[in-house]
């Protein structure tokens, strides 16, 4: 159990905390809740940044860590998609995006359908020619999009609650969900363009 693998399996555990946060109803303010739901997302966001690095810098890169980093990036992104959905429903909760929901419900549905996609993927690949497909430059930049959206819908409110327009209707939250959106789109049709050979039907 290395260090990657360590920092890898504590991303993991701090999915169910995020998920606490954003779910349950605490006696403290909500822009305090958001707060910490940002934090222990950017931290576990962090983690992911590092293990990649210090596996291949050092060289240990081990099956563990191939099978479950991608899988705790996944479960990371779901959980934070699924915990915004939940906790602003647009009536509850007094700092509410109403208007930015639905389409933040459509944006969530896409990233999902593209991580299962190309996760499916990539599991076919490795299926037949023992190929593991490494993370594409836009792979990488989808996922910090994903994770610049999610910390910007928790923060701007926070952030910009006395500075109108931004605070009340949510315009970096709309410009990051729009980029997360188009890089997510982008990502899932390169990978499947570039492996389309692996999926044909006529084959």
């Amino acid at each position: 159990m290395n260090l990657p693998n360590k920092l890898t399996i504590f991303r993991i555990i701090l999915v169910p905390l995020l998920l606490v946060v954003l779910v349950v109803r605490f006696p403290i303010p909500s822009w305090a809740t958001q707060v910490i739901a940002a934090a222990i997302f950017l931290i576990a966001s962090i983690t992911d940044l590092l293990d990649g690095k210090i596996a291949r810098k050092y060289e240990l890169i081990t099956d563990f860590g191939k099978f479950m980093d991608p899988l705790a990036d996944k479960f990371l992104v779901f959980a934070a998609l699924l915990g915004i959905l939940y906790r602003y429903d647009g009536m509850s909760d007094p700092v509410a995006f109403a208007n930015l929901r639905p389409v933040f419900i459509w944006a969530a549905a896409i990233v999902m359908f593209r991580e299962l996609a190309v996760t499916s993927l990539r599991l076919i690949i490795a299926g037949k020619d023992g190929l593991v497909i490494a993370a594409s430059m836009l792979g990488k930049i989808k996922t910090t999009t994903q994770m610049i959206c999610i910390s910007t819908i928790l923060l701007e409110p926070v952030i910009f609650a006395n500075f109108a327009p931004f605070g009340e209707r949510h315009i970096l939250s709309y410009a990051t969900i729009a980029l997360m959106t188009v890089m997510t789109l982008w990502s899932g049709v390169d990978y499947i363009v570039r492996y389309w050979k692996f999926i044909d039907p006529n084959k």
